[in-house]
């Protein structure tokens, strides 16, 4: 039996070190681990996306994102047949988006976002984040890794902008109760996890290690 690829895709300038704690049963599944790159200039989310794409080596993968990562596995899955889109901590549609996010859309207030500030690891770690966390400074030193300000930019823009306005009913979504970017009262279809925070792939691995497998196969 051939093993069912599953590609996953970090967040907003987070490294594949965040899935290090994802164990899936190796005679099942091959994982396969993404990473960002620096855009183009003026490269729109779905070019991205598309470039993107060029990094899968299977036919119909399972694409695994978190939080901006789960933005982008939807576009890349406009291009190529997939298995599952699974997100996690993320969004489906622009109307999941808190409020605050929408009205730095219709104020254009994300561009005055210092993005050459977010080069300092704590201040890219809030936003990444959220706000719980300053305590674990040296942890998240090893996570962020794309500190690129034309990335960041690019990156704030792209999610702020996000044209995609109606959730793809075949997207699975996991998200945490307490997510503190994408707040859980925003968010609809989705599997919930208690106690999820946004960083729910790296402090609730164990959750995911049980239940994965049977969401990728789910339905089938």
């Amino acid at each position: 039996m051939s093993k069912i690829p599953v590609y996953f895709m970090p967040g907003l300038a987070a490294s594949p070190t965040i899935f290090e704690n994802i164990k899936l049963p190796e005679d099942e599944f091959e994982i396969i681990f993404l990473e960002w790159f620096v855009p183009f200039n003026k490269e729109s989310l779905e070019d991205y996306a598309l470039r993107m794409t060029k990094n899968i080596k299977h036919e119909n993968p399972v694409l695994i994102g978190v939080s901006f990562g789960g933005i982008l596995v939807q576009e890349m899955a406009k291009h190529i047949n997939v298995r599952k889109t699974i997100i996690i901590s993320s969004v489906k549609s622009n109307k999941e988006f808190p409020r605050r996010m929408k009205i730095a859309k219709s104020t254009m207030a994300y561009k005055l976002i210092p993005t050459q500030l977010l080069s300092n690891v704590e201040a890219l770690a809030k936003y990444a984040f959220g706000n719980t966390v300053t305590k674990r400074l040296e942890l998240y030193e090893k996570y962020l890794y794309m500190r690129d300000k034309k990335y960041l930019d690019w990156a704030i823009e792209s999610i702020i902008l996000w044209k995609n306005d109606k959730a793809d009913e075949n997207v699975v979504h996991i998200h945490g109760l307490e997510d503190e970017i994408f707040p859980i009262k925003y968010i609809s279809n989705c599997i919930p996890v208690k106690g999820g925070t946004h960083i729910m792939i790296i402090n609730k691995y164990k959750w995911l290690n049980e239940n994965l497998p049977s969401i990728i196969k789910m339905n089938e």
